[in-house]
């Protein structure tokens, strides 16, 4: 993470009740290409680190017999729980208040770790270290994220795609030009690189799969405040008491592109990368140690 930038506990407060809303759904068929590649039999156990309200957590489920969904933030955590008792034929999931840096906390081993959009806001060495102990042999840790760098056409789309430049310099009028974190600010953003902190752990791969977006998606001018008061650079709290100015300002901005409401976008492609513990410990020579 940026130099200076430290995690504090109001990076996303308020943003759960909007997150399963406004953040664009992942690519159909995720969790089937999921399953196709980790091959689980309804065993095994699963833990989802910055779970978020179990987007992921909830319908991977039925595929394991155990399944722990970690987040730090508490609003994440309720809006997890009932999103898991509203749904009809999850598995119960078990979840647990936590930085991804406390553990492995006696939370047992697993069979699979997913990072899903999450990664990014840890002490990265320090975790994938303590998750690629907690996985078993031959485990598997899966970072899924949109798919980067992709161009999606909006020929053919019956109503205007939301003005996200113009958003964002909304976002900046009230917030500052760059970009807030919680307490801090990230003026270089989140950091890449993932490839070279899971190797450092001692995972092999990846292997890459990427499910195909490009789906037409209509949103509702609620759908898309909704996106933005997801997001940790415009969460709620943020605003302070202009918090309602600023709703008040988006939702003008959003009746200027669309009078009636709507819009509409090509839904992003899914990126999944799957790393593995080996499944046999490779042993040391001699002379390597000297």
């Amino acid at each position: 993470m940026n130099e200076g930038w430290e995690w504090d506990e109001t990076l996303f407060a308020g943003t759960a009740p909007y997150y399963a809303r406004g953040r664009l759904p992942y690519a159909p068929g995720l969790v089937e290409r999921m399953a196709e590649v980790l091959g689980p039999d309804g065993t095994g156990r699963l833990i989802d680190v910055g779970c978020g309200p179990g987007t992921l957590t909830l319908p991977l489920s039925p595929l394991f017999d155990e399944v722990v969904g970690v987040d730090p933030d508490p609003g994440m955590l309720a809006e997890a729980a009932r999103r898991a008792a509203a749904k009809t034929g999850a598995r119960t999931v078990r979840w647990v208040r936590m930085r991804a840096e406390d553990l492995p906390a006696g939370l047992g081993a697993f069979t699979v770790a997913v990072f899903a959009q999450s990664f990014h806001w840890m002490d990265r060495d320090r975790v994938a270290a303590t998750v690629f102990g907690m996985l078993g042999p031959g485990g598997a840790l899966v970072h899924v994220s949109d798919l980067k760098g992709e161009r999606l056409g909006t020929e053919g789309l019956p109503y205007p795609v939301a003005p996200y430049p113009a958003i964002g310099e909304l976002v900046r009028d009230y917030l500052g030009p760059v970009r807030r974190a919680g307490r801090g600010e990230l003026p270089d953003g989140t950091p890449g690189g993932e490839a070279a902190v899971f190797h450092r752990a001692g995972f092999l791969g990846p292997e890459r799969h990427v499910v195909p977006g490009g789906q037409v998606l209509e949103r509702a001018e609620d759908d898309v405040v909704a996106w933005v008061f997801s997001m940790s650079s415009s969460a709620p709290g943020l605003f302070g008491p202009r918090r309602d100015a600023f709703e008040a300002d988006l939702r003008g901005l959003l009746r200027s592109c669309s009078p009636t409401g709507r819009f509409c976008e090509r839904r992003p492609g899914t990126e999944v990368f799957v790393w593995r513990k080996p499944s046999v410990s490779r042993t040391v020579e001699p002379a390597e140690r000297t």
